[in-house]
C-alpha cells in the first residue's frame, strides 16, 4: 500500500437551503441539512480511520465563511478552499496540487454512506497496479477515483451531475492508456428514492425532522 496516500474530501457546507437541496422538499431545510451534516461527518471520520496519509477538506463556501466557525473539525484536518470554476477545475486544482507533494490521491465527496475506511484502504491497493481506480455509484457518478498522475482530460469537459460522469471518465482513462481498476458500486445520497441506503441508525434522522 502507498504509505503516503493523500485524501482530498470535496465538501459542501451542512447548511439549512445549501446542502442537500433536492431533499428538501421531502425532508424540509432542517431535515435536508441533519442529512448532509451526517454524511459529512462520515465521510471526515472514515479518511481518517483509513490511515492512508493527510487528509484534506476542500470547501465550499471559501474557508472565510463564518459558517465553518460553527463546525467542530478535528485538527488532523488540512483545510482548502475549492475557489472558482465548475467542479472539474476545482477538482484538477486540489489534485495537481496535492501529486506535486504526495505519491498518490483519493478524491472523495460527502455523498457517500457506502464509501467506508475498508474501500479507502483497498482503493489505495489498487494504485499498487493500477494508475488509477473509481468506485462508480448507481447514478452514474462516482464516489471516489484514486490517482497517481495528473491528467487534465479527466476534470474537463466532463458532464458533471449526470449519468454519464463515471463512463466519459473511464473513456478518458483508456485515452491515456492508463490501467485502471473500479470498486463495486456504490449509492450516493442525493434523491428521495436514495434514502433507502442511508445506515439504519442515520434514519431516526428522518422521523424528528
Amino acid at each position: 500500500m502507498y504509505t503516503d496516500t493523500h485524501i482530498i474530501i470535496f465538501a459542501k457546507a451542512p447548511l439549512p437551503g445549501f446542502a442537500k437541496t433536492r431533499l428538501i422538499p421531502v425532508l424540509g431545510e432542517s431535515g435536508a441539512a441533519q442529512v448532509a451534516r451526517q454524511l459529512f461527518y462520515h465521510a471526515i471520520e472514515q479518511a481518517l480511520t483509513a490511515q492512508l496519509g493527510t487528509v484534506e477538506l476542500c470547501v465550499t463556501p471559501d474557508l472565510e465563511d463564518a459558517c465553518w466557525q460553527d463546525l467542530a473539525l478535528p485538527e488532523q484536518l488540512i483545510l482548502s478552499s475549492q475557489g472558482e470554476g465548475d467542479l472539474g477545475e476545482r477538482m484538477a486544482r486540489a489534485t495537481q496540487a496535492a501529486l506535486k507533494k504526495h505519491d498518490a490521491v483519493l478524491l472523495t465527496g460527502t455523498d457517500c454512506p457506502g464509501l467506508t475506511a475498508a474501500l479507502l484502504i483497498e482503493a489505495a491497493t489498487l494504485l499498487h497496479r493500477h494508475a488509477a481506480c473509481m468506485a462508480p455509484v448507481s447514478d452514474g457518478g462516482y464516489a471516489l477515483l484514486g490517482l497517481k498522475q495528473f491528467d487534465e482530460t479527466l476534470f474537463s469537459d466532463i458532464p458533471w451531475s449526470t449519468a454519464d460522469v463515471a463512463a466519459c471518465t473511464r473513456i478518458r482513462l483508456d485515452a491515456l492508456n492508463w490501467p485502471f481498476a473500479e470498486l463495486g458500486e456504490l449509492h450516493d445520497i442525493d434523491e428521495l428514492e436514495d434514502l433507502i441506503y442511508l445506515p439504519e441508525e442515520w434514519k431516526a434522522i428522518l422521523h424528528h425532522s
